[in-house]
């Protein structure tokens, strides 16, 4: 059964013809123990061919440990959403609902390495001297 119904595919590709950028959806799961795993990476590998601009790559968190050390990953399913650089940017359960449009916003983000920021906060981000750990936390309720 396919997440995405010809009217959402149709959409969304219109909404990824404003990559810039290429962008790499680096996924982490694991067949065993893991709720939302597997439809988790058939909704990725159903957005992925949407646009030319989008590269999906899976990864078994077990079996590729040092894969998911490297982009920090520490739980799952995981999506490490890549431009030119790592943004640090990573995605943890289902991007279904209101969540998907979300994780769209996010590849958007990296794409045209623009994350919306006015220029006074840049100018203040600049004076951050240490690692900062920010985490964003999407839901409808």
């Amino acid at each position: 059964m396919a997440y995405l119904q010809e009217k959402d595919r149709k959409a969304i590709q219109e909404r990824l013809k404003g990559l810039s950028n290429p962008v790499r959806l680096v996924y982490f799961t694991q067949e065993l123990e893991c709720q939302f795993c597997r439809e988790t990476r058939q909704l990725l590998e159903e957005l992925a061919p949407l646009s030319d601009k989008l590269k999906l790559e899976v990864y078994n968190f077990q079996l590729d440990k040092a894969r998911a050390e490297e982009f920090k990953i520490d739980k799952i399913p995981a999506i490490a959403i890549l431009g030119e650089k790592d943004y640090g940017i990573r995605f943890y359960g289902i991007p279904a609902g209101y969540e998907f449009a979300t994780l769209l916003d996010d590849i958007i983000a990296v794409s045209r390495r623009d994350f919306g920021l006015n220029e006074k906060t840049r100018e203040k981000l600049k004076t951050v001297n240490k690692p900062l750990h920010i985490q964003v936390f999407v839901t409808p309720t």
